[in-house]
């Protein structure tokens, strides 16, 4: 595919400036990409052929110019500069940037199957943003790494509603509530994809359950999570079924966030 390359500055430009970097950043970037664009001109060397071997060479050319011009080196941070420009660039007009590795692992090769035609889903299909696509992305390529390496074949076929589970509980130390919501939201958009291009049977992602998140529920609690963590481990001793009662009960409270009226109008019928 070729590219004209003033009209691949401008896309880029404008690009930028949609994603609202600071214009200072914009023109040193667009500026460091025209340059790289005609380095590869003189050297003949279509965009579609770079590699990261031409970016480093570029740079290190970059850094000898600037200590000509100045006579003096740049400060080790400078080349971040001219390096982030250049790889916006490719990743605009290659879209995919830096090239992943060579791999003959089935695996492997699958998963980066499953990100190509994801990511083109997310940005031709349903036109989402850079940074949720990236976010999107990010929670595929950790999912499917974790599923493919501990999955006796290279398939989604069998992936189920446990494996999500378990890969969910795998996320959740560290990670809030809001954050734990975000991770299940990312991952019913994967399952409808995988789904959608037939690697599964069943679209789980009705199946994933995400915590619910009520207004103002980041106003502190009466109780710590270590208050919460005791009264927990306390009801947890009675063995009898009123024991069992109040630390299912506790647990809806603590875990899911239900609210007593939603635990008190709980019936069996509710639980799928």
């Amino acid at each position: 595919m070729l590219h004209d390359h003033s009209t691949l500055i401008a896309q880029f430009r404008k690009a930028l400036t949609q994603q609202r970097y600071n214009p200072v950043v914009v023109d040193n970037y667009c500026r460091n990409a025209d340059y790289f664009r005609r380095y590869l001109a003189e050297q003949k060397i279509a965009l579609e052929a770079v590699t990261p071997t031409e970016v480093s060479n570029y740079l290190r050319l970059a850094v000898r110019q600037f200590r000509k011009r100045n006579g003096r080196a740049p400060a080790r941070s400078w080349v971040s500069i001219p390096r982030s420009g250049i790889h916006g660039l490719l990743r605009l007009a290659l879209k995919r940037w830096p090239p992943e590795p060579a791999t003959s692992d089935a695996g492997e090769l699958l998963c980066r199957e499953v990100y190509d035609q994801y990511q083109t889903w997310l940005r031709e299909e349903r036109g989402l943003a850079v940074a949720s696509i990236d976010a999107l992305m990010w929670e595929a390529r950790y999912l499917c790494a974790w599923y493919i390496g501990r999955s006796d074949t290279p398939s989604f076929k069998d992936l189920g509603i446990r494996d999500l589970d378990s890969y969910i509980e795998m996320r959740a130390p560290g990670l809030r509530r809001k954050s734990l919501k975000d991770v299940a939201e990312r991952l019913r958009s994967l399952m409808r994809h995988l789904h959608r291009t037939g690697r599964t049977a069943a679209d789980l992602a009705p199946q994933i359950m995400a915590p619910m998140l009520y207004a103002y529920e980041s106003i502190p609690s009466t109780l710590s999570s270590d208050q919460i963590a005791t009264v927990l481990k306390s009801a947890r001793k009675d063995r009898s079924p009123m024991g069992l009662r109040d630390y299912a009960i506790l647990q809806l409270l603590s875990a899911y966030g239900l609210r007593v009226g939603e635990i008190t109008h709980l019936r069996l019928d509710d639980i799928d």
